[in-house]
């Protein structure tokens, strides 16, 4: 454990002017990144990776921005392995440490007052190098297991965040020429950890706290305010978590109440910087996308793909942001159009874009022609073939398209009712189409004519099933047109098939998206407690 007390920034045993120049470098590289030119960046910074901290850092954590907004496989592996080389070279600069510094450091709490600047900078690297990788393990498998072997794994980056943090408090403290650097570099970690930590549902949050973890979301959002806000190598990194949080984290793991005004705000001045910049034309478009903006929002998407053509896997988030904005304005063709494209051209979950291909075609009208002579029952049955693993763990989101189209594996299949607006409502895309009355309206016609088209049909051992998704659905649409009365009707009606002898099963676990599930939950929960007494509808929109 580090005693950071009476370290003094200033102690030269390596030339400050080399971090300089370091931080200067790859400042110049995350320019280059952010201006679409991301070979250029990385070709400027390769020839350093093993003979400098920052270079390695800067390298790979651009690698793991690309995988983190690809989604693709190779990527999430290739920024894996860099991070794990990143993290090597950041340990030739951390202060060595002979045998019995080792069993000295057991009985007494190590002091710093003899590291140099460069190598409490080497400390803070280090930290971020294991964040990144706890980030890449959350990013293949949302599985509870995966969460807490990850947050095990980090402790150590975890510790130093905070003893670091410690230092910056410290009166006997004295700041080093890169020390707005270093400021950064602890309120992008203290931030990114109490910030994520605030998010996990009470149950694993236990045991987290059981091993020294704690996590305050406002402290979270505060230090990463305030890295965002300065001038240093980092601020852009804080953000860009900043807006991940509030355009996707909030929406994918949460109630969807992000804060859309901030998220502009913080936008705004890397968009006059950058206006061609393929990232952030991408978050412009999430924006225009949760306000209900959805034309605007694909303009947006269009323009973000025309801005580069190098990173081709970027053009497929833009795809799947469509897709789903077609959707939320059920042109059925077009949500089919990008949901095929994904299907051939990108390697995330051939699954989930097979499934969404033949969950579009079963949205068709008798006159509607099928195009390519796609057949959706074909297609839902090929969808358990294409099964995939990422590091030994397979994808949420795939697990549940596969489970639903088992249904389809029988010579006699028993169609989904309405699997696109199923899958919307895992994605939270009813908090969205919530923004636009209009839109809500519209799919909940969608939703009545499914249900009367149900009870026309022959009775199934699945359809019950069948009818509760359609009621779910249907009194979340009632719920965002402030029709809350109705809404809770047709909730209550679900809770009314609800058999009694299910009342008596204890500890169901296992289900499809069980753990974002749970953080729901747990955001819905956070929203209750804060909301004011006369405001009993707000944390309803945890099913949002």
């Amino acid at each position: 454990v580090l005693n950071l007390q009476n370290f003094r920034g200033s102690h030269p045993v390596s030339p400050a002017s080399d971090l300089n120049v370091a931080l200067h470098e790859c400042m110049a590289a995350l320019d280059l990144f952010l201006s679409n030119k991301f070979s250029d960046a990385l070709a400027s910074l390769q020839a350093k990776t093993k003979d400098s901290m920052y270079h390695a850092l800067t390298y790979a954590t651009i690698l793991e921005m690309q995988a983190m907004m690809t989604f693709d496989p190779q990527d999430i592996m290739n920024a894996g392995n860099t991070m794990k080389e990143a993290q090597a070279t950041c340990q030739k600069f951390r202060k060595k440490s002979t045998v019995a510094d080792s069993i000295n450091n057991l009985v007494h709490r190590q002091s710093l007052e003899n590291f140099t600047e460069e190598e409490i900078h080497a400390e803070i690297c280090y930290a971020e190098c294991l964040l990144q990788r706890a980030a890449l393990t959350f990013l293949q498998d949302e599985n509870m297991v995966s969460f807490i072997k990850g947050g095990i794994k980090v402790r150590n980056s975890y510790q130093t965040y905070r003893e670091l943090d410690s230092l910056i408090q410290s009166p006997h403290y004295v700041k080093g020429e890169n020390h707005l650097h270093f400021e950064g570099g602890v309120k992008l970690g203290v931030g990114a950890f109490n910030l994520t930590l605030s998010m996990f549902p009470a149950r694993i949050l236990r045991l987290l706290e059981f091993v020294g973890f704690s996590g305050n979301k406002e402290r979270g959002l505060l230090q990463l305010q305030e890295g965002a806000s300065s001038y240093s190598f980092r601020s852009v990194l804080c953000t860009m978590l900043l807006l991940c949080y509030h355009t996707f984290m909030t929406f994918v793991l949460g109630t969807g109440k992000g804060n859309v005004e901030e998220a502009e705000r913080l936008l705004k001045p890397y968009l006059a910087r950058y206006p061609k910049g393929a990232i952030f034309l991408f978050f412009a478009g999430r924006i225009e996308t949760l306000k209900g903006n959805i034309d605007a929002a694909i303009n947006r998407y269009e323009e973000c793909c025309e801005a580069q053509q190098y990173w081709k896997q970027f053009h497929h988030m833009c795809y799947w942001e469509l897709m789903w904005c077609f959707t939320y304005k059920r042109q059925w063709k077009m949500a089919f159009f990008y949901a095929d494209l994904l299907s051939k051209e990108n390697t995330w979950s051939k699954a989930t874009y097979i499934y969404m291909k033949a969950a579009y075609l079963s949205m068709f009208g008798p006159d509607d022609c099928s195009p390519f002579g796609d057949n959706e029952v074909e297609l839902f049955r090929i969808v358990p073939s294409l099964k995939l693993k990422i590091a030994g763990k397979s994808l949420p989101t795939e697990k549940f398209a596969i489970r639903k189209a088992r249904r389809y594996l029988s010579s006699n299949p028993v169609p989904l009712p309405v699997p696109p607006l199923e899958m919307m409502y895992i994605w939270n895309g009813y908090a969205v189409i919530g923004q636009c009355p209009n839109l809500t309206e519209g799919m909940l016609e969608t939703l009545i004519e499914a249900e009367e088209a149900l009870a026309r049909s022959s009775a199934t051992e699945l359809l019950a099933d069948d009818q509760c998704v359609i009621k779910l659905l249907k009194g979340l649409c009632l719920k965002h047109l402030g029709k809350i009365s109705e809404a809770e009707d047709v909730l209550n009606e679900i809770t009314a098939l609800y058999l009694i002898c299910f009342c008596f099963r204890q500890n169901y676990k296992n289900y499809s998206m069980e753990t974002r599930t749970h953080f729901r939950i747990q955001a819905a929960l956070h929203q209750a407690k804060s909301a004011p007494e006369n405001g009993m509808h707000s944390g309803a929109s945890a099913v949002s």
